[in-house]
C-alpha cells in the first residue's frame, strides 16, 4: 500500500479535546504502529471498523461539479476523534487506516479545465489511477475480515469500494445508493458520475438499487437503460416518497434490502441528496439526516453489509463559522453504521 499515508497514535491525540472526565473516540482507536506490517496488523487487531479517508474531488472536477469534497476527511476526523466513548459505541472497534495519497493527481487537475475537451481525457486517466489504489486498499481492508468505512472524496469512489470488495470476496457484489442521482452515466471515461456503470460493465456489480433519485436530474437515457436490465438495477424516486407520498419510505428501504440481501453489499451514500448539505451538487430539496440516518442503521442491520462509503461532502463550499457541521453529520453516520452492524 505504498501510497496509503497512514494515520498515527500522535495524529489522532493531536485531534482529540481531552476532557477531566471524559473519554473521547480518539484516545480509544486504534492505528497501525509505526514499523508494523499494514496487512497483518489489519488481520491482527481487534477492532472490526477500518476508517479510510479519500481527500479528493478530482472525479467531481472531471464530471462538471465544484470541487471541495476533499475537505471532507479533515473534518470528519476531527468530529469522530471526539465523540464520547461510552456503552452506546466504542471508539475501540475502530481501527483509523489513513488516506490515500492523492497529492500528484490533485496538483495536476488544479491545471486542468473540464470545458476544454483536451482536457477531458487527463481528468479520466487521473480517476482511473486513484481507482486503482481505492481498489487495492479495499481489498486488502476486507481480506483481513474487517469492515471499511471510507470518507471523503467524489461519488468516482464507488468503483473502487465495489471492485477491491468483489475481489476480496471472489466474486461481485450488490450495492444500495442513496442518492439524488444514479451514477450510472455512459462509459464515457472515469469520473463521479459512472462509478457504477462501470463496476457493472466490469461485473464487479451484481445488483444495484438507487434510494431516492431526483426526477428532475434523471437523463431518460439512464431511466431507460435501467428499464432494460430491471433484474439487476432498481430505483426508487424522492418525488415519489417525499413529494407525491405514492410510496412509503420504510417500505421501500424494505423493498431495497430484499432486493440487495442475498449477497454483500456496499452502502454508498452521497451527501447531496440532504438539502442544504456543501457540495458539488448542492440541493434544497431531499429527504432529511433523520431519513438518511433511518436509512444507514437499516441497511447496516445485517451480516451482508460489507462497507459504508460517505461521499460528496464538500466543508470548503459551506459557511466558514460552521464548515465542521459536514464532519459531525458525517460522526453519526459513522457511529449508525457501527452501532447497528456490531449488534449482528
Amino acid at each position: 500500500m505504498d501510497k496509503l499515508i497512514p494515520f498515527r497514535i500522535n495524529d489522532l491525540a493531536k485531534i482529540t479535546n481531552h476532557r477531566s472526565g471524559e473519554l473521547k473516540f480518539g484516545e480509544k482507536m486504534l492505528t497501525v504502529p509505526k514499523g508494523a506490517d499494514t496487512a497483518a496488523f489489519l488481520k491482527e487487531c481487534k477492532a472490526q471498523y477500518v476508517i479510510f479517508g479519500i481527500p479528493e474531488d478530482i472525479g467531481v472536477r472531471a464530471n462538471f461539479g465544484r470541487p471541495g469534497a476533499a475537505s471532507a476527511w479533515d473534518s470528519a476526523i476531527r468530529s469522530i476523534a471526539n465523540i464520547q466513548h461510552n456503552r452506546f459505541c466504542k471508539g475501540s472497534q475502530i481501527l483509523v487506516l489513513g488516506t490515500l495519497d492523492v497529492a500528484q493527481e490533485m496538483e495536476t487537475a488544479k491545471n486542468l479545465d473540464f470545458h476544454n475537451i483536451s482536457h477531458r481525457q487527463q481528468f479520466n486517466q487521473l480517476v482511473e489511477s486513484v481507482d486503482k489504489e481505492v481498489a487495492h486498499i479495499i481489498s486488502v481492508i476486507v481480506r483481513a475480515g474487517k469492515t471499511p468505512i471510507i470518507i471523503g472524496g467524489g461519488h468516482n469512489n464507488a468503483y473502487g469500494n465495489i471492485k477491491g470488495t468483489a475481489l476480496a470476496k471472489g466474486k461481485p457484489i450488490n450495492a444500495v445508493n442513496f442518492d439524488a442521482h444514479s451514477d450510472f452515466r455512459i462509459l464515457e471515461g472515469r469520473h463521479s458520475g459512472n462509478g457504477f456503470s462501470y463496476a457493472y460493465e466490469q461485473a464487479f456489480l451484481k445488483k444495484y438499487f438507487i434510494f431516492g433519485l431526483h426526477e428532475n436530474y434523471t437523463s431518460k437515457n439512464v431511466l431507460d437503460i435501467i428499464k432494460k436490465i430491471d433484474e439487476r438495477v432498481r430505483y426508487n424516486t424522492y418525488d415519489e416518497i417525499g413529494i407525491r407520498r405514492e410510496k412509503d419510505f420504510t417500505e421501500e428501504m424494505e423493498l431495497a434490502f430484499n432486493f440487495i440481501k442475498p449477497d454483500c453489499y456496499g452502502i454508498e451514500i452521497d451527501l447531496d441528496a440532504i438539502p442544504n448539505i456543501a457540495s458539488s451538487a448542492m440541493t434544497l430539496s431531499g429527504f432529511s439526516i433523520e431519513e438518511l440516518r433511518r436509512f444507514v442503521s437499516y441497511f447496516g442491520n445485517h451480516e451482508n453489509a460489507a462497507y459504508l462509503h460517505i461521499c460528496e461532502g464538500a466543508p470548503d463550499l459551506g459557511e466558514d463559522k460552521n464548515n465542521h457541521l459536514i464532519g459531525k453529520l458525517i460522526g453519526y453516520l459513522v457511529t449508525d453504521f457501527i452501532k447497528s452492524n456490531s449488534k449482528i
